[in-house]
């Protein structure tokens, strides 16, 4: 009986896929790490690698042939990583944060398992757009945040 099946090929091609996966989340990672979130540069890179694991393994096991099978895979993977997300959303006085991370997280699933599709073109615009948005937005957001608190205070001069 034999334990170990090594299929040079597909060892490579894997690795190949794990190891993209990882760095298109990168930016990602290294946006949120910079901001002091909850999660940074290791969670997210985590997330990535594992939902490509586990696409790659199920993948491995029932193959291409059955879309329901496929459909579960996805659905299993969603659930668990709005999991993890959830971890970190945070309500504190009447407000929340977190949501943009927890965004995030669930994006860099998708990428992890777009790239074990070899589904690249999703991989790159989801790591590119999830970035941007988190960049760009960013100084946008805290100008409306800055807006709604000056909206909400009390002025005792009035």
């Amino acid at each position: 009986m034999e334990f170990f099946d090594l299929d040079a090929q597909q060892f490579i091609d894997n690795l190949a896929k794990l190891l993209i996966s990882f760095l298109f989340t990168l930016p990602v990672a290294w946006d949120r790490e910079i901001r002091s979130r909850s999660m940074g540069l290791r969670t997210f890179p985590l997330v990535a690698m594992a939902s490509c694991g586990f696409v790659l393994v199920a993948v491995s096991v029932i193959g291409f042939d059955d879309p329901n099978a496929q459909a579960r895979i996805i659905q299993g993977l969603m659930t668990g990583i709005g999991f993890i997300g959830g971890g970190a959303i945070l309500k504190d006085n009447g407000s929340v944060r977190g949501t943009a991370t927890a965004a995030s997280i669930w994006g860099t699933g998708v990428i992890g398992a777009a790239v074990a599709y070899s589904r690249f073109e999703i991989a790159i615009v989801v790591s590119l757009l999830t970035f941007l948005l988190l960049r760009g937005l960013q100084p946008l957001k805290g100008r409306l945040d800055n807006a709604h608190n000056q909206d909400s205070d009390p002025d005792p001069d009035s």
